[in-house]
């Protein structure tokens, strides 16, 4: 069959030849439309993810939209290595695919599946969100960020907050539903302060963070008491991403003198099937919720061409 070949984790994979898999028990082949490149995938194929396989060649890809043999379109996820989502057919677990609503076209769905499941997952499975709770969102401007607002609105949250680099990066995200805008270029100790009157004066609940780093510790610095006589608010930190940094410095008192409870969501916090089970919530949501995200649909033939592009919206390859 032909795929997406990656040959070696210091190159784009190449459009090629590739053995075609065959279904064991309790697995189903998919005849794949669309499957979609995110920063994960990137991450995997260049044997830098804490998933990453370590045996080549490898067809990347770890989502899709796709058929199965009786012509049911479905969404799945997790192919079994090294049969990856870039291919004519991958196999995946029965349980890994779930309906695609037919109002929603493959390349939206393929596109917005595990940008949109980060922050459905994290809320949904992690945090345990109530509805009327307040939501920041740490790093809201690209996909996955702008989809959390969205989604923390659809899924009814009271007020959502969200940063972004500069005062220009946030330029836009009130139209999607953030209620409070703030810009990280700030020196560390002035971003502490506007995190802390900012979490206290509209009693956040949750924090989605996509960056870590430096802007984490700031939030983490400003959740903390002063050994008043009441307890702190409870206060679920959820760390989906790392863009700005993959280690911080964490202060014991941070922990002891606040509501804080610190988990994340990704592969392994949340089973392959709960993950699944999230993205199946979200597809149903995407019409009656008016998601949108910017996708562009790329034949698999140009993989190696578009894996390297910096273009604003997310790479779909058809086949």
């Amino acid at each position: 069959m032909k795929a997406a070949v990656v040959h070696d984790f210091n190159a784009p994979p190449r459009y090629g030849d590739f053995e075609a898999p065959v279904a064991g028990a309790g697995e189903t082949l998919v005849q794949v439309r669309a499957a979609a490149l995110s920063q994960l995938v990137k991450s995997q194929a260049a044997g830098r993810h804490y998933s990453s396989a370590t045996t080549l060649p490898l067809v990347p890809g770890v989502d899709g939209v796709g058929l199965l043999a009786d012509g049911r379109r479905v969404y799945f996820a997790f192919p079994r290595g090294p049969f990856g989502a870039m291919a004519q057919t991958t196999v995946v677990k029965t349980e890994y695919c779930v309906p695609v609503p037919d109002d929603l076209d493959d390349v939206t769905a393929a596109g917005i599946g595990n940008p949109g499941m980060s922050s459905w997952a994290a809320l949904t499975e992690r945090a345990h969100f109530q509805r009327g709770e307040n939501v920041l969102i740490n790093g809201a401007t690209g996909v996955a960020g702008r989809l959390a607002i969205q989604i923390a609105r659809h899924l009814g949250a009271n007020k959502v907050i969200v940063t972004g680099r500069n005062a220009k990066s946030i330029e836009g995200l009130a139209a999607l539903g953030a209620d409070v805008l703030i810009p990280l270029d700030a020196p560390a100790a002035q971003l502490t302060e506007t995190f802390r009157d900012t979490i206290r004066s509209h009693r956040v609940n949750v924090i989605l963070d996509y960056l870590w780093g430096p802007s984490a510790e700031s939030l983490l610095g400003a959740v903390g008491g002063h050994g008043s006589d009441e307890a702190e608010p409870r206060i679920r930190f959820v760390q989906i991403g790392s863009i700005t940094g993959n280690t911080i410095t964490l202060p014991a008192s941070a922990l002891r003198s606040s509501g804080l409870e610190m988990m994340g969501s990704g592969l392994g916090s949340v089973s392959n099937a709960g993950l699944a089970g999230a993205i199946g919530g979200l597809l149903k949501a995407v019409v009656s919720g008016g998601f949108s995200i910017e996708a562009e649909a790329v034949p698999l033939t140009d993989v190696e061409r578009a894996w390297t592009s910096d273009a604003a919206a997310r790479t779909v390859f058809t086949i």
